[in-house]
């Protein structure tokens, strides 16, 4: 799992899969996939998924070339508002997109380490 810091601001984790070694094989498995994690989870609750492709496509926008599907599996761990900066961070979304021959997998670094470490479990266990 590669960390970037996207548009010089945003801690971006990213993994991407050849679809071969991947235990589902499309995006809607891997949303399926994901409201599972959560569904387990004993704080995480599951909010929707939004279709960006769809979404993109139909106001005729640009997306990058061989782009088939790109959904965002949207979610939430909170279980406390502390202070009213978290609901900036909250909730948290999953982006999958998928290629032809493989998917990619985005999501915005979490505020807590053990949050972040769940999403990355998720994530890696995909993995065949």
């Amino acid at each position: 799992m590669n960390k970037t810091v996207f548009m010089q601001k945003y801690p971006v984790y990213s993994l991407e899969f050849a679809k071969e070694e991947m235990k589902v094989s499309s995006t809607d498995e891997v949303v399926e996939y994901l409201k599972q994690k959560i569904s387990n989870h004993p704080v995480a609750v599951f909010i929707s998924v939004f279709d960006h492709y769809g979404h993109t496509k139909n106001l005729g926008g640009e997306m990058i070339e061989g782009l088939i599907d790109a959904k965002n599996v949207i979610f939430c761990f909170g279980q406390a508002i502390p202070d009213t900066r978290i609901l900036a961070v909250r909730p948290r979304s999953i982006g999958i997109s998928e290629f032809e021959n493989k998917i990619i997998i985005d999501f915005l670094e979490a505020p807590k380490e053990e949050l972040q470490a769940v999403m990355q479990s998720w994530i890696n266990e995909l993995k065949i």
